[in-house]
């Protein structure tokens, strides 16, 4: 999990608070597969992240994108 923290860490705020909020309320819910999708989801760059993270784009990959929607809705 300490690994899985720092991957998390992306150097923005807004970023860094939305990975926080998933570890805490949501990944442990995650199936194996959403997790190696979250994995993948970490590999990706920041811009893609942010794009995807905090405005109306999409992931065209429908994994990544439905883990996105999951981290979106993390409640607060």
């Amino acid at each position: 999990m300490k690994r899985l923290r720092w991957r998390c860490r992306r150097g923005t705020k807004e970023l860094d608070i939305l990975f926080e909020r998933f570890l805490a309320k949501g990944y442990g819910a995650l199936t194996d597969s959403e997790r190696v999708t979250f994995e993948r989801l970490l590999d990706c760059e920041d811009d893609q992240l942010q794009a995807w993270l905090l405005t109306d784009r999409r992931p065209t990959d429908g994994a990544l994108d439905a883990l996105v929607q999951r981290i979106r809705n993390i409640p607060r």
